[in-house]
């Protein structure tokens, strides 16, 4: 825990340390100077949401903060303990099911409690850049993520077309995105969660906002893309921009935060500098979330490719050099998915043909974890959804227990899905929102017999009581409460969405 912030990521030096400091001042709005002290002020401020069958959760207690210009003040803590609800409060995004009530509300000096719809309008992307969890879900998926970006350009004054495009190109590049102008012209579907993230980032500064609301903003990003996009926030904050940081990764808080508050239940358990609360924490709990940073050391076999992986400027492919296999074989763990050289190309919005994965071999023995590992965009994904069947690699070939997938027809496939299951990068667009989450679980469970149409009443009541018990389980291992299954995905925080994912598979 000694000197958590210089180590947590050594291979990374702190964020802006090689920065110019040049570039566009942060615009404060009228009304409100960096002198006047703090652009945001939360006084004791309570939250409250009203379920469907009326009860209310508590889910915000007592909280206040400040924030001030060129300071970035980060809350951490563990999934569901409110900071997102907290983040959500500062840019009117609570939900009509929401209820909050505080001493003292403010934003730019507004009383943000009596903010309309037309207000928010005005000061969301302007004024405040948001970047919320799970950018599939934020982003629209009928417009391409150039376009997306452009109307927010455009209806906060930038008129001409041809400099909103190379505006949209420029921040796209900053935010680390390859070929920007042909990612640009693709909507987030098409994008890697990684892609999607820079996106979401790259809307979020472009008006230069005096405060930036980050929830999780380096979620799906590779280390190497994280320091970028954090070498950018770092940047902007130092030309005045605020920071409201929401964060799992210490490593991040560590090379952001000017200060730090952390929340347990919706209780803020405690704050202070930086330094004092990951270098010295004085609550169990914050000691707790330090003790359980992973340490990297981790057993198991590397999967030797060399790290030189590039992208070709014309042509946009990931190329390696293969400096080793998969290790000799286990006769104790034995093959369970095999992978032979499996090539994926996708056709581009340019009409060019890219090899998205290239000659890609491996397997997953039985009791055995593989890991593969790489930047966001290197073919991992698709790489997984051609093992799972999703996807048809253009040649290889996939083997289930010895049975190429190819082989087998649909109705075939249909009862074998049920032996490989799958945790989504984006846990909310894989759920049905219209189901709780004991149904999402109870769905999943419920592949083996089932009383048939004839069955008693006494019958079909045990068995829904045997899933549900189940669902509880399971719920139980990953740190839910039966509570939380009582809830739409929508009304779950971004890490129990995650650990409901967990649960399922």
């Amino acid at each position: 825990m000694n000197a958590l912030i210089d180590t947590v990521i050594p291979a990374l030096a702190p964020a802006g340390s090689e920065r110019s400091a040049t570039g566009p001042e942060t615009t404060v709005p009228a009304g409100t100077t960096a002198d006047a002290g703090a652009l945001a002020v939360l006084e004791d401020l309570n939250v409250w949401f009203t379920d469907a069958l009326g009860h209310r959760r508590h889910v915000v207690h007592d909280l206040s903060v400040d924030i001030r210009p060129g300071e970035c003040v980060a809350v951490i803590g563990e999934s569901g303990s409110g900071k997102s609800v907290t983040a959500r409060t500062l840019i009117g995004l609570t939900g009509p099911s929401s209820h909050v009530e505080a001493t003292t509300a403010t934003l730019f000096g507004r009383d943000l409690l009596t903010l309309q719809d037309g207000d928010w309008k005005s000061i969301r992307g302007r004024d405040v850049g948001f970047i919320l969890q799970d950018a599939l879900v934020s982003l629209d998926p009928l417009r391409t993520v150039g376009a997306e970006i452009g109307e927010s350009l455009r209806l906060h004054g930038v008129r001409g077309r041809a400099e909103r495009a190379s505006r949209v190109e420029q921040l796209l590049a900053e935010v680390g995105v390859p070929e920007p102008r042909l990612r640009a012209g693709q909507r987030p579907d098409q994008l890697s969660g990684g892609l999607r993230q820079r996106a979401l980032i790259a809307s979020a500064i472009a008006h230069h906002p005096a405060l930036v609301v980050a929830d999780e903003p380096t979620t799906a990003l590779d280390v190497t893309v994280q320091a970028q996009v954090l070498d950018v926030l770092a940047q902007r904050k130092d030309q005045g921009t605020a920071i409201l940081l929401i964060s799992h990764d210490f490593s991040v808080v560590g090379r952001l935060a000017d200060r730090v508050l952390v929340m347990q239940g919706g209780w803020i358990v405690e704050s202070g500098t930086a330094a004092e609360v990951l270098e010295n924490p004085q609550h169990p709990y914050t000691r707790q979330l330090l003790d359980a940073v992973p340490s990297g050391h981790t057993k198991g076999e590397y999967l030797t490719v060399a790290g030189r992986a590039r992208a070709e400027e014309r042509t946009g492919e990931r190329t390696g050099e293969r400096t080793g296999g998969t290790g000799p074989a286990d006769a104790g763990h034995p093959a369970v998915l095999t992978a032979r050289g499996l090539t994926k190309s996708y056709r581009g919005p340019d009409g060019r043909d890219r090899t998205v994965v290239r000659d890609v071999s491996f397997d997953v023995r039985a009791g055995r974890t593989l890991g593969i590992v790489g930047e966001s965009g290197s073919g991992k994904s698709t790489t997984a959804s051609m093992a799972l069947g999703f996807v048809t690699p253009d040649s290889g070939t996939v083997l289930l227990d010895g049975t190429p997938w190819s082989e087998l027809s649909v109705a075939g496939r249909r009862p074998r899905r049920r032996e490989v299951t799958v945790v989504y990068q984006d846990p909310l667009s894989s759920f049905d929102p219209r189901w709780t989450g004991r149904r999402i679980l109870t769905d999943a469970l419920d592949a083996g017999p089932a009383p048939g149409p004839f069955a008693s009443g006494r019958a079909r009541r045990a068995h829904r009581a045997e899933l549900a018990e189940r669902a509880d389980h399971w719920a139980r291992l990953v740190g839910l409460a039966p509570e939380h299954l009582a809830r739409h995905p929508l009304r779950l925080s971004g890490g129990q969405r995650q650990r409901l994912a967990i649960a399922r598979a």
